[in-house]
């Protein structure tokens, strides 16, 4: 059975590995991103104090989620049923509307791709709510910084594309940073796991392709030649291919395809 090295940070490579053992894989985790807190709060709960006048909350993942209502002052408003507020929490994927769910979310505030959507991620989340977007609302974006970026940097990488459809329909986007990013230390024992999985057969599980420069950072001159990688989005599959990986393929970011697709890879 193929071997996996799942990279996303720890807590979800941890799930996954898990997940993808429990159907007969050798997973390990590598994490290739290290989440943290931002050093200042100040802006999320001025967010926060906000969120009656924001038409919409989208958060770009679960991480993004989990630290931004880590921050919440206990006199803010709130996504409950409850709440006299209306602001929608947006979420780019099933990952980030569990999470949302898990913090309390009500489910009637919370706009998502559906399961079987082609992709999960800005553009299918625009496809779904850009309809409620109007002239003169405000939308705020959560996301994460990179280290060397720093808590003022205007966007993140990929949420862009999704800023700009809101200010083309007249709204005004707005970002505020919820977590930090940055590339892990690797101990002896991960970087020799990360040279031999180069190159004997093993699976590279991707879902950033930060991640991937992460790696390439990590191991400079490594030929990943014989490398294979299993991507989870077309540009995470371009980023593998213009690291250098022999063998890309690409899978929807659901257990059931990714073990699909790493079925496919252990044919011979």
């Amino acid at each position: 059975m193929t071997r996996v090295i799942v990279t996303r940070a720890q807590r979800e490579a941890k799930r996954w590995a898990s997940d993808l053992s429990a159907q007969g894989f050798e997973a390990l985790a590598l994490p290739l991103i290290a989440v943290g807190p931002v050093a200042d709060t100040a802006a999320l709960k001025q967010a926060w104090r906000q969120l009656d006048n924001y038409l919409g909350v989208m958060f770009v993942s679960a991480n993004a989620a989990d630290y931004f209502f880590a921050s919440k002052p206990p006199s803010a408003p709130d996504f409950s049923a409850q709440s006299g507020a209306s602001t929608r929490a947006w979420a780019t994927g099933p990952g980030t509307a569990r999470a949302l769910l898990r913090l309390g979310v009500a489910p009637q505030r919370i706009d998502a791709p559906a399961a079987d959507a082609g992709q999960f991620d800005s553009e299918a989340l625009w496809q779904l709510i850009g309809s409620q977007v109007r002239p003169g609302q405000r939308v705020l974006i959560v996301r994460g910084a990179d280290a060397e970026d720093g808590a003022d940097s205007a966007q993140g990488s990929g949420r862009a594309w999704f800023a700009q459809r809101v200010a083309a329909a007249g709204a005004q986007p707005e970002f505020v940073v919820a977590y930090q990013r940055s590339a892990p230390e690797f101990s002896g024992t991960e970087r020799e796991l990360a040279r031999q999985a180069a190159s004997d057969g093993s699976v590279w599980l991707f879902s950033s392709a930060q991640a991937l420069a992460n790696l390439k950072a990590a191991l400079p001159g490594q030929s990943w030649l014989r490398a294979r990688a299993l991507a989870t989005h077309p540009r995470i599959a371009s980023a593998a291919k213009i690291a250098g990986f022999g063998v890309v393929c690409e899978s929807r970011p659901t257990l059931a395809e990714v073990v699909a697709a790493l079925k496919l890879a252990d044919e011979p």
